[in-house]
């Protein structure tokens, strides 16, 4: 791979061929649909080990698209040149925050199991009865339609405008969705913090942490990141996007990088872990990939001893819904993606900084 793209884009841009995939579109499918009746099953067999198992998998998909979305929205309040190749398949995994929506409807039919606060009645508990006008049913239903309502408006319009670029080259779609960002941005920050406020520090009402929203958002950005690398790797390895250079995964690697820093930065507090990655490593695709993998098993990791503590107190409990319920989800959104991808070319091929991203050098 040169460090600089020789590949100049057809003016009809790239399109994923969805037939040469069929079988592992199949895979996907076949999964997913094997894995929500299991899940089904485990809902009526074992509600409360069920419950807190199927947040897990929702909370580190719901990190992830929302870690997508963040990038997309950065490149454009930022006026970004590198990850205009990249940036197709940011809009694509962050869109499917509209699907997610229907993977949060376990959690509040079975709310009752997850959460604590909705059990205690009036009067019983004093720290909650001074939350009650934030910790009720009937606000927590309406933030959680409403989160899902405005990142998934962000998503869709970005998108929305980035395709409608590629079909005319319309500046002006440039000029709106800069100013859909700067919007998306305030609303990004708040619907982040309050969902992880509401879903994860909720499971416990008594404990509170003012850097919780950053530190979910640490996590969300730098595993969205590795997983931008593994899709853009899989990707050029099955023939797309050769308009991606060492130079743009020199980049993904920095800001890898940068946001594992901060994680452990906030995660910590009074330690600062500093560790320099080596620059030959950063321009190695391959083994980014390995580090991106490792961060996104790390994030993993970090949502489950968040999430199921709560359940079982002390000790370690693994129990086969804890596998079976992200398998489930992930499969689902990994089926769906491939659904999406096929249907737009895989970078913004009339974006007006495209020449910029592929001349790239840093």
């Amino acid at each position: 791979m040169s460090e600089r793209s020789q590949v100049m884009p057809a003016p009809e841009g790239e399109y994923f061929e969805a037939a040469r995939f069929t079988g592992l579109s199949l895979l996907l499918a076949g999964g997913a649909v094997v894995g929500l009746v299991l899940c089904l099953f485990g809902a009526l067999k074992d509600q409360p080990q069920f419950s807190f198992s199927w947040l897990f998998g929702f909370i580190y998909f719901f990190t992830l698209c929302c870690g997508c979305l963040f990038w997309t929205i950065v490149h454009h309040a930022t006026d970004a040149e590198w990850s205009v190749v990249v940036r197709r398949q940011l809009e694509n995994i962050g869109l499917l925050l509209c699907a997610l929506f229907l993977f949060a409807i376990p959690i509040l039919i079975l709310r009752h199991h997850l959460f604590e606060w909705m059990n205690i009645p009036p009067g019983k508990d004093a720290v909650l009865d001074s939350k009650r006008q934030y910790l009720n049913w009937s606000f927590f239903a309406f933030r959680a339609l409403l989160y899902f309502i405005l990142l998934g408006g962000v998503a869709f319009l970005l998108r929305r405008f980035s395709v409608a670029q590629d079909r005319d080259g319309n500046p002006r779609c440039t000029v709106w969705m800069r100013k859909i960002a700067f919007a998306g941005l305030p609303i990004f920050a708040l619907s982040l913090t309050f969902a992880a406020f509401d879903w994860v520090m909720g499971l416990n009402f008594r404990w509170y942490s003012t850097m919780w929203g950053p530190y979910i958002f640490a996590g969300a950005a730098g595993s969205s990141m590795s997983l931008l690398v593994l899709v853009t790797t899989a990707l050029r390895k099955a023939g797309y996007l050769q308009v991606v250079t060492l130079e743009h995964y020199h980049i993904m690697g920095k800001w890898m990088l940068a946001f594992s820093v901060f994680w452990a930065y906030i995660g910590f507090s009074q330690y600062m872990l500093y560790c320099l990655l080596l620059q030959g490593i950063k321009k190695k695709p391959y083994h980014l990939c390995i580090v991106a993998g490792w961060v996104m098993f790390m994030q993993a990791l970090d949502m489950y001893i968040i999430v199921l503590p709560s359940l079982h107190g002390t000790g370690v409990h693994l129990s086969v819904w804890d596998f079976l319920c992200p398998i489930a989800i992930g499969c689902s959104l990994a089926f769906l993606y491939l659904r999406l991808i096929g249907k737009t070319s895989t970078f913004p091929v009339r974006d007006p900084r495209l020449v910029d991203s592929l001349r790239l050098r840093n």
